[in-house]
């Protein structure tokens, strides 16, 4: 029998916590369900799940603050939960590290539909483990000026020193230097990077863009007004 995928659930309302706790399990999830930021920096400790979710707006550790404690110490995939899309805490949590969010209210199925999108980026099925999907990226080294990207070994080197990337961010790396000079739409990179079969946030494509700059080299990205971005071959 598979190994059931870990999901850590990190909300102060007692009734959206404890439904969508019944609704991943229903879909086969193993849940830990925390009321307050301090009790789940310690569940995701004590458990290292495969996943967080973490609502913004917790007591005692908010989740950004814990989301930036949880980045400092793994590359899990983190996705925040918002009471409103247009506010500057979706873009805290994405400059905090986080891989994607979702709107409250929610619906089940398009919570587990995203929980499983971000998953099949990190090498995990929905409710169940599974093989990495790498995609149709060619093994080898690319150099891209002082920048060394490993696509058999997933690493990447600036200046000869190496660089840590969360997947997320390793992901979008990997499309931009599939393909050097071509300009990728934000649309394209939601659909490639973060598996949306749908309209998404671009947002969160720009918060990683800017991440993955202070990483690789802020000139290294360029931003074509109006398309989208390229990576400088």
């Amino acid at each position: 029998m598979a190994e059931q995928t870990h999901v850590l659930f990190v909300e102060d309302d007692d009734v959206i916590r404890e439904a969508t706790q019944l609704a991943l399990e229903r879909d086969g999830f193993a849940v830990t369900a925390m009321p307050d930021g301090l009790s789940g920096l310690d569940a995701f400790r004590a458990r290292r799940p495969d996943i967080a979710l973490l609502d913004v707006m917790v007591p005692g550790l908010d989740g950004v603050s814990l989301c930036r404690r949880i980045r400092d110490e793994s590359t899990v995939p983190v996705i925040m939960l918002s009471a409103r899309a247009d506010s500057i805490d979706v873009v805290l949590g994405l400059e905090a590290g986080a891989d994607d969010y979702v709107t409250k209210p929610f619906d089940g199925a398009v919570l587990v539909a995203r929980i499983r999108a971000v998953l099949r980026r990190f090498g995990h099925a929905g409710g169940d483990r599974t093989e990495a999907d790498d995609g149709d990226m060619d093994g080898g080294v690319l150099t891209f000026g002082d920048l060394e990207v490993d696509t058999d070994g997933m690493e990447v080197r600036r200046a000869g020193r190496p660089v840590a990337l969360t997947p997320t961010e390793m992901r979008l790396l990997l499309e931009f230097s599939s393909a050097p000079g071509t300009v990728l739409s934000r649309d394209k990179l939601l659909e490639r990077v973060w598996d949306y079969g749908w309209g998404g946030d671009t947002r969160v494509v720009d918060v990683h863009v800017q991440r993955l700059r202070t990483k690789i080299g802020q000139d290294r990205i360029e931003t074509v007004r109006g398309f989208g971005y390229k990576l400088k071959a």
